[in-house]
């Protein structure tokens, strides 16, 4: 009986391995899909114009600015989609700084399905459209997108020439953990992890802390900042949850952020 029981017990506990290592990306990835015609309507709502490739395939949104310091690439976090982030537009064009919106494959309407080699390869395609421009850029990492951010700055470091983390994490085992104590860190399929792809990274970052982040956590950013070989700086705000950061475009955070992100350029 016992040895039935134990047996029983076993089945279950792999079955229910099997069924969240199959079914965890749904669990990271929350994309607001659309048709290109919605997507397409919705940007010209937002005065924003389509971002394609050579071929024509469609890539993001841009906010286009004559003379620009700087080209920012933002890489957005885990939910909605690109069109949804048009808050980085209103603040940073004001500044000088044209906003190329990436979109996700599987978000909005681009195709495909989000995943490590998906977003990694699509932030690598963008940085080498905008870099073959001349302009500098920079990578706006989102949550998620932080980890994107860093791995792109990691594989392109000779084009980046600089980071704005937003509510960012150090490994994103750690921050399953803490959501998820009792499932093992090895059955994590994205393992996006800044703290190490950032090692070597010598080119100015700004990182932006919410002090009451209960997605990422604050200790999560704090890691990240801490082991930023290069110029830094750390904004916090500590009232601020994960989704409740001020990010007005009146906010001086802007400013101070696009003086130090230029201290190179």
């Amino acid at each position: 009986m016992l040895v039935r029981l134990l047996v029983a017990l076993g089945f279950a506990l792999a079955l229910g391995a099997s069924l969240l290592f199959a079914l965890q990306r749904r669990l990271l990835y929350f994309p607001r899909v659309s048709t290109e015609q919605a997507a397409l309507a919705e940007a010209e709502r937002l005065h924003l114009a389509p971002w394609r490739d050579g071929a024509g395939a469609l890539l993001g949104w841009r906010a286009c600015v004559g003379d620009a310091r700087a080209v920012a690439i933002v890489l957005h976090g885990n939910a909605g989609s690109a069109l949804d982030r048009a808050h980085y537009v209103n603040a940073l064009r004001p500044l000088g700084v044209e906003v190329d919106l990436l979109e996700y494959p599987g978000y909005g309407p681009r195709r495909g399905a989000p995943s490590y080699d998906s977003l990694t390869d699509a932030a690598l395609r963008a940085i080498d459209l905008v870099a073959a421009r001349g302009l500098p850029v920079w990578l706006v990492g989102e949550s998620l997108g932080s980890g994107v951010a860093a791995r792109a700055g990691a594989l392109r470091g000779e084009s980046v020439r600089g980071l704005l983390l937003v509510t960012p994490f150090a490994d994103l085992a750690t921050v399953a953990r803490h959501h998820f104590p009792f499932v093992p860190s090895f059955f994590l399929r994205d393992r996006f992890t800044p703290v190490h792809d950032l090692a070597g990274f010598r080119r100015p970052a700004v990182v932006l802390v919410a002090g009451r982040d209960e997605v990422v956590t604050a200790a999560e950013g704090l890691r990240l900042f801490s082991a930023l070989p290069g110029p830094k700086k750390l904004v916090e705000q500590p009232e601020a949850t994960h989704n409740g950061l001020d990010l007005s475009p009146g906010n001086v955070f802007w400013t101070e952020a696009v003086r130090f992100l230029s201290r190179e350029d």
